[in-house]
Order: structure tokens, then sequence, then C-alpha cells
């Protein structure tokens, strides 16, 4: 059975890397159930999958909102995390935002159900758009700056002109099954390069 180390609250401030370990595969598990279920999966369903007790997951997400802010939180971090990894390890600073910009669309696709509840009128959800802003958009602006740097896009694009193109190419992937929004999104990055 997995056991969260509770260092929620500011009288812990840093958790032990087993309590990290431990949130994150509940996090992660979480995810896919709001992927698979939507956000309404019933929370017996996440902890059974997480090998936790109910309890266990109401004692650090008290509330459903709870619950869907910290696996919000935790998509972000991974792919505002994913940026430099990514620069450092793949071939081209173009190559980098092409893979970084695929996890952006995978976040954007496989919300089901996650921005219908961030659009509710539930208080928790309200500075979520704006840490979504602060954590994505410098990570997708070191990306570009990387590119243009190296002469593989123009120095003129950035990220808060790319990232709502990027959204605004995946909204409609959910409801038309013809509708590819990587294959789309793919053509306006590989329409970014210089040639």
């Amino acid at each position: 059975m997995v056991d969260i180390d509770s260092g929620s609250g500011s009288s812990a401030p840093r958790k032990r890397a087993d309590a990290r370990r431990n949130e994150e595969t509940l996090l992660g598990v979480a995810a896919a159930a709001f992927i698979t279920s939507g956000v309404n999966v019933p929370v017996r369903d996440i902890a059974a999958k997480a090998g936790v007790g109910v309890g266990t997951i109401y004692r650090h997400f008290p509330t459903r909102a709870d619950l869907i802010v910290a696996v919000y939180r935790h998509q972000v971090e991974a792919c505002a995390e994913a940026g430099p990894a990514l620069l450092a390890s793949s071939g081209t600073p173009h190559a980098a935002l092409a893979l970084w910009i695929n996890l952006f669309v995978d976040f954007l696709v496989t919300k089901h159900g996650l921005a219908e509840a961030l659009q509710s009128d539930n208080a928790a959800f309200e500075t979520l758009h704006a840490y979504f802003l602060d954590r994505l958009v410098p990570v997708c602006d070191q990306l570009l700056d990387a590119a243009a740097a190296a002469g593989e896009i123009s120095p003129d694009m950035d990220a808060y002109q790319l990232l709502p193109g990027v959204g605004n190419l995946c909204i409609g992937a959910g409801n038309n099954p013809r509708y590819d929004a990587r294959r789309m999104v793919g053509l306006l990055i590989t329409g970014l390069r210089l040639r």
C-alpha cells in the first residue's frame, strides 16, 4: 500500500523522497482516471488503482476540487520540467521545441473534463490559469529563443502567440474523429522552421 507523507502544510516544507514519489504515483493514477473516466470518476476507483485507502486521498485532498487542482498542477509541472531536459537532450533546438509542443498537445487533448471543471465557478480553480501561464510560457519562450539563436526559426515568435495557437488547433480533437490535432500542430511547428 502506498503511504503519502502529509507534509502539505507549512509545518513540513520538504517531503521525504518516498512521500514525493508516492504522491506522484497517486497524482499519475488520478490523471489517468480523469483521462479515461472524467473528473467525476469515483475516488474509490482512484484509491484502488493507486493502492491506497480512500481516507488517504481525502486526508491529502479533502475535496474533489483539491484533487483536480493537484493533478492539474502536477501535469503542468511535468510539462514545464520537460522543456529544459528536451533542450539538453535533443539534436537541435527545433527538435526539442517540436517534442515539447507534442507534450503540450498531450496535456491539452487528454484533459477530458478537466477544462470543464476549471471553467466552473469553484474558487479553488481561480488561480490555475495564471499558474499555467507562469510555468509554461517561460519554458516555451526558452525553446523558441534557442531555436531562433540556432537560426532554425524566425526570432519574432513568442510563446504568447504560439501556445494559444496550439490550443486552438486542439479544441476540436475530442469532437471529430477525423480531425487530427497532432497533425495540425505538427504542420504549425514545421511551418516555423526557416528554409
